[in-house]
C-alpha cells in the first residue's frame, strides 16, 4: 500500500460491498500504520496525504522527536518523528517509510511513520477505551480495536498527538 490514492480506493471498495451486519452499526474508518513492532490507527478524515520522505531540515532548541520542517507545495510543515515519540528504538529511512500529513488543531503536521498497513473499517462496538494499565496522562491513545485473527490496533487520539508549544522553538 502506497499512498492515501490507494487507501481511498480500497476504501470505495469497502463502501461498494458493506456486509450486512455492517449496514445498522457504526463503523469507524481508519488508517493502519506500523511504528516500530506496534501497528496504530488514525481516521482517515483526518489525513490530509500521505507522501515518500522528502529532505527536511532541523530546527535548534525543539524536542529530539521534532526531525524538523520541510517545504510541502509551498507550505513549511513541522516534522514529528513517532518513533522517538513513542520512545521506540530509533530506525532508518527506507523504502516503505511514509511521512502522514495529518491536520491537529487546525495545523498541518507531518509524522514519519515505518509503513502503512491498510484502510480499516472497525464497528465501534468493537473498540474498546485505553487498558487502565496504560499511563495516557496525555490522552494520546483514544481506544484499541479488535480485528479480525486476534489483530490489536493501538487507535491514536490525532488532536493530542502534538502541542503547538512542543514544535515552536523556545525563545529562551
Amino acid at each position: 500500500m502506497g499512498s492515501l490514492n490507494d487507501l481511498i480506493k480500497q476504501q470505495q471498495k469497502m463502501l461498494n460491498k458493506p456486509e450486512e451486519e455492517e449496514k445498522t452499526e457504526e463503523v469507524e474508518q481508519l488508517v493502519g500504520f506500523i511504528i516500530g513492532e506496534e501497528e496504530f490507527a488514525v481516521p482517515i478524515l483526518s489525513i490530509q496525504e500521505i507522501i515518500k520522505p522528502i529532505e527536511w531540515t532541523r530546527v535548534p532548541f525543539v524536542p529530539e522527536y521534532v526531525l524538523g520542517v520541510f517545504n510541502l507545495r509551498g507550505t513549511v510543515l513541522p516534522l514529528i518523528d513517532l518513533r522517538k515519540k513513542f520512545n521506540a528504538p530509533s530506525a532508518e529511512i527506507d523504502e516503505n517509510t511514509r511521512f502522514i500529513v495529518m491536520k491537529i488543531q487546525n495545523e498541518n503536521v507531518a509524522f514519519v511513520i515505518d509503513r502503512l498497513t491498510s484502510a480499516i473499517r472497525i464497528p465501534k462496538k468493537y473498540i474498546a477505551p485505553p487498558p487502565e494499565t496504560y499511563n495516557n496522562e496525555e490522552e494520546l491513545i483514544s481506544g484499541v480495536g479488535r480485528l479480525e485473527e486476534n489483530r490489536i490496533i493501538t487507535i491514536l487520539n490525532v488532536d493530542n498527538l502534538i502541542k503547538k508549544e512542543e514544535i515552536v522553538p523556545s525563545k529562551n
